[in-house]
């Protein structure tokens, strides 16, 4: 992209509306497209790339090896994308309607899956809105260089959600909205124009509270705002190959693809707002769905019925890898025994390790 001197506009443009219109404009297109809130910062990160460098260090990305590529890049915007002044920060809510998050959670037979997981894949939905929206200010400002990413790029999205007055950083490393909790996915524009920048989220409404550090069933908080991802059971279920940890096994319970609990907990989240986006409701029923069904499926179904999907990403052989676990977990019963004594000789060694420790938890069960 051209550098442009954030003094002036461009010399062609005569037309072209006051940065200050733009930004009106731009609120009320990300309304139009379904966005909750928007906000612009600049490109510096400060203390966010330190910690990162420091989180880094500690090993706590794991096998996330793509946390620690690009160099600087993540907290460095302008080295991904040189020229930009500005990075347009947005989010938008994914709760579906009548969602019942704990009631699912509690039935051990059931399986959990994240929120975030049981509709369409969010990437799509929001780069096409995000790019969109870079159009439409691209029309209205004349030439303009810009890139939209959304959960895509090496980039500090709550970082730069922050910076751009969308929220705090909590305890449990989520940004949230004092209006809205924390149930939304965040998404950016980088931008060569010199907008007019929000102040960043200063204060910090977490207090004494830890009831997200608390309810973490595998006890994956280092200390306030430090996660060992190598704890987590959204890594451990979908980024983690090979078998997880035997002593981290029976905290994942129920769940088979990520994990709300940190989100469970916080009080903020009672402010938090139901999706108007159709394309977030569950898909076949997987919000209801229970164990035993869900591991009767063969790769055919797991392919077709997660296709368009977040839960397509962890491959149908972690799927069954973390099913099994979770029936290690569930209450003691014949059916489940059972289910898993069958399914053993199909699967793969990797599979059938878990299976393995699933059977010996079902005997060891009172």
């Amino acid at each position: 992209m051209k550098e442009r001197s954030p003094d002036n506009k461009p010399d062609y443009a005569q037309s072209v509306p006051s940065w200050a219109d733009l930004r009106a404009l731009l609120e009320s297109w990300a309304d139009e497209l379904g966005f909750q809130q928007l906000g612009v910062t600049g490109v510096g990160l400060g203390e966010h790339e330190q910690r990162l460098q420091q989180w880094l260090a500690a090993g706590y990305h794991g096998e996330m090896r793509y946390m620690a590529e690009h160099g600087n890049m993540r907290s460095r915007p302008a080295e991904l994308l040189p020229g930009t002044l500005r990075v347009i920060s947005l989010r938008m809510d994914y709760l579906a309607p009548d969602i019942r998050i704990t009631e699912q959670l509690n039935n051990k037979n059931q399986a959990y899956i994240s929120r975030y997981a049981l509709g369409r894949d969010y990437h799509k939905l929001i780069r096409k809105r995000l790019t969109e929206l870079g159009k439409r200010l691209q029309q209205a400002a004349g030439e303009m260089g810009f890139r939209a990413f959304v959960d895509s790029a090496p980039v500090l999205e709550r970082a730069l959600a922050n910076q751009a007055g969308l929220g705090w950083i909590g305890k449990n490393t989520m940004l949230i909205n004092r209006k809205a909790g924390s149930y939304f996915f965040l998404g950016e524009i980088l931008t060569d124009l010199p907008l007019p920048v929000d102040e960043p989220y200063t204060q910090d409404h977490c207090g004494r509270c830890t009831a997200c550090l608390d309810i973490c069933p595998t006890q994956a908080f280092v200390g306030p705002h430090v996660l060992d991802a190598r704890r987590c059971i959204s890594y451990l279920t979908i980024e983690l190959n090979g078998p997880i940890p035997e002593d981290l096994r029976t905290g994942i319970g129920n769940r088979i693809f990520g994990c709300d609990d940190c989100q469970i907990g916080c009080p903020w989240n009672r402010f938090s707002k139901a999706s108007k986006e159709d394309d977030f409701t569950p898909r076949h029923q997987l919000d209801k769905a229970s164990l035993l069904q869900l591991f009767a499926w063969d790769e055919a179904t797991f392919l077709h019925r997660t296709e368009g999907m977040p839960i397509r990403r962890t491959g149908y052989e972690n799927w069954l890898r973390n099913i099994a676990v979770a029936l290690g977990n569930a209450p003691r019963s014949l059916e489940v025994t059972d289910a898993l004594q069958r399914k053993r000789p199909q699967v793969s060694v990797l599979v059938q390790e878990h299976i393995d420790w699933a059977l010996q938890q079902q005997q060891n069960t009172p």
